[in-house]
């Protein structure tokens, strides 16, 4: 039984404004100005954006959205049936974790190698854009993660 794990990995600053950034792309894209939060798999921030029209009570709401991505490991779409008030097994969920719970899309959880590393949490959109700007930012990220370990193959 090991007493630590040891060559863990973690999600960097510069990894978060990767994040960011790509998440701002889609966002202009969309024409949605967005709140944009980036956390390590311990639901910390890590980095955040708020874009000049993104709404100021979505501020909280995507921090917590990352929060709930990276504590539960799954996308927060994956609540809105089953914390339903119809009969949902995980009803009432949303008030745990003194109300950070979010049981409705924009929280990702970021996966590497089968570890969850992190999440990002995007609000101020309807809940298909807010899913929308995270899964690009989440993918931006696996991408130039993928590139970046194929540069290290072909230089060792």
């Amino acid at each position: 039984m090991a007493l630590v794990q040891r060559n863990r990995m973690k999600l960097t600053l510069e990894g978060a404004k990767l994040i960011i950034q790509a998440c701002e792309a889609k966002s202009r894209e969309l024409g949605q100005d967005m709140d944009i939060a980036v956390v390590d798999d311990g639901g910390n921030l890590i980095a955040f954006c708020r874009m000049d029209n993104a709404r100021i009570t979505s501020i909280d709401i995507a921090i917590n959205k990352a929060f709930t991505a990276a504590g539960t490991r799954r996308g927060t779409h994956e609540y809105a049936t089953i914390a339903s008030p119809q009969g949902g097994a995980a009803f009432g969920i949303h008030v745990s974790n003194q109300g950070r719970f979010m049981i409705f899309g924009g929280g990702l959880p970021i996966i590497v190698d089968g570890q969850v590393i992190g999440a990002v949490g995007v609000s101020s959109g309807t809940i298909e854009q807010d899913r929308i700007v995270a899964q690009a930012g989440v993918d931006a990220f696996l991408e130039a993660l993928a590139e970046e370990e194929e540069a290290s193959k072909q230089q060792g």
